[in-house]
């Protein structure tokens, strides 16, 4: 019974700790200081990407050399440059 009552407690503590990170997140997003993690590349270099990427002579593999980022980053900003377009 007495460990039921710690872990009453601690669950109601947790509860309170969820609460407060939300209450904290939704302040900063409304200052504008919660923006999440910065890209990898510049939107000049993004645009380069691009544009090097549609001329077909560069592979993914090429590419992520060129810039010196995964293929996976490569990957993600040909989708986003393509979903803004």
């Amino acid at each position: 019974m007495f460990f039921n009552i710690l872990a009453t407690f601690a669950e109601f503590e947790a509860d309170l700790i969820r609460m407060r990170t939300r209450e904290g997140m939704a302040v900063a997003r409304a200052k504008g200081k919660l923006r999440g993690k910065k890209p990898k590349l510049s939107d000049r270099q993004s645009r380069d990407l691009h544009r090097t990427y549609d001329t077909g002579d560069y592979s993914v593999s090429d590419l992520a050399g060129v810039f010196s980022v995964s293929r996976p980053t490569v990957y993600r900003t040909l989708k986003r440059q393509s979903s803004a377009a």
